[in-house]
């Protein structure tokens, strides 16, 4: 516990290693009785990226042939109609608070097939995309202008831009090909666009890279003033290529990585920039993209429509199948294309009380703003006393427990203590495929 800075990236509680086949698969109709729909967040999955990165662990496949990409389709919209027919049949009409496409890389769809997807979207699931943020990802490769013609008009809030590196020969390291000049034109392509808010992903502790490395890219990719810029570590993790080499990965890199991190932040803070949680950045002066001010990710469910995206009610968080080599990603793809029936949640974890409290914790507590004291954090008090004791947790005035400036560098770290041990325990017994 707190040995090591970079254990685990905890962008989700409990994560997809933990779930399981649902036995007997409960009808989503009952799933969702009774639930809260007063501001539910609204996800897609696209599984097809043009290239696999080195570092990736995604749920994705690359050369996905058009056939495919159709015959996925059809499947989200048969998914579509299944989960909406499912939330009028268990209560009031639902309301979507933000919605959100990733993958994967979405944009490798091309424009007729993204038409079609927003299609879907709002006719067959009745989101109301131009009234609501609505967030993309992307690759350089993909944010082609008649692409990003098609987001801007169906109403993109927020696009996503995953560069990690405008070093050539650092994107190779990483096994990430790309040429920096197809970087700057999709930047430009993006702002020419007019897409509100752009984000820009970077990674930190590629093999050889350094200050003045990590410092130019940042520098570089201020040329496109970026409402929002995400600081990644890198992780090597298994079955991806990066984990296959026989890399040293140790204590030293830590240090490493802690370093180039620190220099980020610094920088980024001196240039117009706050912190909003270990990764992400946003320029002072940038629009908010959230869900309206009765939105809270902690507590509102998620829809989640596609094969490697989750749902998540109070009690139970469920998806499909979970891989990372190739060949079980597409044999789960090809399971999901074939799929009649969705009316059935397939693989979850159902939550207790005590669960969905370290859930509110961790995705409260790993944000800078932190979060009030009160019943949620008491149960965790000898936890929160080992951070404080650390110089990692700090009280307000106002009484809000946050992490401070070190705490939020050691996020990864802090994230997995608050994990259960039956969740660990599941973790520890997923075989990875």
């Amino acid at each position: 516990m707190l040995e090591r800075p970079y254990e685990a990236y905890v962008y989700a509680y409990p994560h997809k290693t933990a779930y399981r086949p649902l036995d007997p698969k409960p009808l989503l109709a009952d799933v969702w009785r009774g639930e809260s729909r007063d501001a539910l967040s609204f996800y897609m999955h696209i599984p097809f990226c043009e290239v696999r990165c080195g570092f990736c662990n995604l749920f994705t496949r690359t050369g996905a042939p058009e056939s495919l990409t159709e015959s996925y389709l059809d499947a989200l919209e048969r998914q579509a109609v299944a989960v909406r027919a499912a939330l009028v049949e268990s209560g009031p009409e639902p309301r979507f608070a933000t919605a959100a496409v990733g993958g994967g890389t979405p944009t490798y769809l091309n424009p007729d097939e993204l038409s079609r997807l927003f299609d879907i979207t709002e006719k067959a699931m009745g989101v109301g995309l131009g009234s609501i943020p609505l967030s993309v990802e992307a690759s350089p490769a993909t944010a082609t202008p008649d692409r990003l013609a098609v987001l801007a008009e169906r109403g993109t809030t927020r696009l996503s831009l995953g560069v990690q590196s405008f070093d050539d020969v650092e994107a190779r390291s990483a096994v990430r090909p790309q040429k920096t000049a197809d970087v700057f034109a999709a930047l430009d392509a993006v702002r020419a666009a007019g897409i509100p808010v752009l984000n820009v992903d970077l990674i930190y502790g590629i093999e050889g890279q350094t200050i003045d490395t990590w410092q130019a890219s940042l520098e570089t990719a201020l040329r496109w003033s970026p409402e929002e810029i995400y600081l990644y570590p890198l992780y090597v993790r298994p079955l991806t290529g990066l984990g296959r080499l026989s890399l040293n990965r140790d204590a030293e890199w830590d240090r490493q990585r802690l370093e180039l991190y620190r220099a980020g932040r610094d920088f980024l803070l001196e240039h117009g920039y706050e912190q909003v949680s270990m990764r992400m950045f946003r320029r002072l002066d940038a629009p908010v993209v959230v869900g309206g001010e009765d939105y809270s990710c902690q507590t509102d469910g998620m829809i989640g429509l596609g094969c490697g995206a989750r749902s998540y009610t109070a009690s139970l968080h469920y998806s499909f199948d979970y891989a990372v080599s190739p060949s079980q990603v597409r044999g789960i793809i090809d399971d999901y294309v074939g799929t009649r029936d969705f009316s059935r949640a397939e693989v979850g974890y159902l939550l207790d009380d005590d669960e969905r409290a370290r859930r509110i914790l961790m995705q409260s507590l790993l944000q800078s703003a932190g979060m009030e004291q009160g019943d949620v954090t008491k149960p965790f008090g000898a936890q929160l006393d080992l951070l404080m004791a650390r110089g990692f947790v700090e009280t307000t005035t106002e009484g809000h427990v946050r992490l401070t400036a070190e705490g939020l560098a050691w996020s990864d770290s802090v994230g997995p203590m608050f994990f259960s041990e039956r969740v660990r325990a599941a973790m520890r017994a997923y075989e990875l495929k």
